[in-house]
């Protein structure tokens, strides 16, 4: 039939922020390959957020419209602990959703912030990755 369960719903809402993630970790790669480090953590930052968006939505808490990782990661501790490490290294990516997006910048960030940023991304996006159902 055309109608979806609600599982199959939550499923597929799940997968849709997942899917978010990965291409922000994309573009994130692509950005820095061309030294745009600030724009590039943005999208770290985004990456982050989306999967501890995915991994609630999977679980069915809901959360509150915020680009702070510490805001998400309390909900997303309390349904898996052993997340911890990897989402508190993440949790210092909340700066970047709103610190370099505007003229007047604190300074410029460099290739090995961006390096470091995206490797806090991507671990946060593999950790929740493995935690939930794989693509069928």
């Amino acid at each position: 039939s055309c109608f979806m369960t609600p599982d199959q719903l939550r499923l597929e809402e799940t997968r849709a922020w997942l899917d978010h993630a990965r291409r922000d970790l994309r573009a994130a790669r692509l950005l820095m390959a061309g030294d745009a480090h600030a724009e590039a953590l943005f999208h770290c930052q985004q990456a982050a957020e989306k999967a501890l968006k995915a991994f609630l939505t999977f679980h069915q808490k809901p959360f509150r419209k915020t680009h702070d990782l510490g805001d998400l990661s309390p909900d997303c501790l309390a349904i898996d602990a052993s997340l911890e490490s990897a989402v508190a290294d993440a949790e210092g990516l909340t700066q970047y959703a709103w610190r370099f997006r505007y003229p007047g910048m604190p300074y410029e960030p460099d290739a090995a912030e961006a390096a470091e940023g995206l490797q806090k991304a991507e671990a946060v996006v593999r950790e929740i990755e493995r935690r939930l159902p794989s693509e069928q």
